[in-house]
């Protein structure tokens, strides 16, 4: 079994660099025009039920059915969401929220143990149901924080949260064949789906 983790496209906030989360913002036209269609076509598609996801998924999957996972969305970023780094420099909980390692609750948002619980779940029960199933190829198309939420958890070789990070447009190509027996994948490829590779 192949596994598919996707990062959606670029949107506005994506090339300003502000904390999205739970943000329902659309592919910005330069994040559309990035995207091609790829080269395979699965019969269905997690996605994220936000926007930039499905979109993504669209654009690359036209002909598959999107099954909407609540629970692979992003992470709450609460208060901080619309905002850069820059912009919250000055915000005392922000401060105190990177001191943890970006660990701690954020204000009005989830911390990262929390949001790596709920995104796990989702996604293990997935490929539990797609190998029971014998599904040949299971394709995500999310967001960077879920990746990473996943990719920490599941993927071998082992890497820390934030060495999982990719771009918008791409994503990483999993072996599952040893799901069954350990829960965990092998990464085969790190893969993007843009105009420019």
């Amino acid at each position: 079994m192949r596994v598919y983790l996707l990062r959606h496209g670029a949107t506005e906030a994506t090339a300003e660099g502000r904390y999205q989360g739970w943000l329902d913002a659309p592919l910005s036209l330069a994040g559309r025009r990035a995207l091609q269609r790829a080269a395979f076509s699965p019969q269905h598609v997690y996605v994220s039920p936000l926007r930039r996801a499905v979109e993504t998924a669209a654009l690359w999957f036209p002909e598959a059915e999107q099954i909407p996972v609540p629970e692979l969305r992003e992470m709450d970023f609460g208060s901080f969401e619309g905002y850069t780094w820059r912009e919250l420099s000055g915000n005392a909980a922000y401060c105190a929220w990177v001191d943890s390692g970006c660990e701690a609750p954020i204000p009005g948002g989830e911390g990262k143990a929390i949001f790596c619980a709920r995104v796990c779940a989702a996604f293990a029960a997935i490929l539990n149901r797609e190998t029971a199933q014998q599904a040949d190829t299971v394709v995500f198309v999310v967001h960077g924080g879920t990746i990473m939420a996943a990719l920490e958890r599941f993927a071998l070789p082992r890497r820390a949260y934030f060495d999982w990070h990719t771009k918008p447009g791409g994503g990483f190509v999993l072996d599952g064949d040893s799901w069954t027996g350990n829960r965990t994948l092998r990464v085969l490829k790190e893969v993007n789906i843009t105009n420019g590779d």
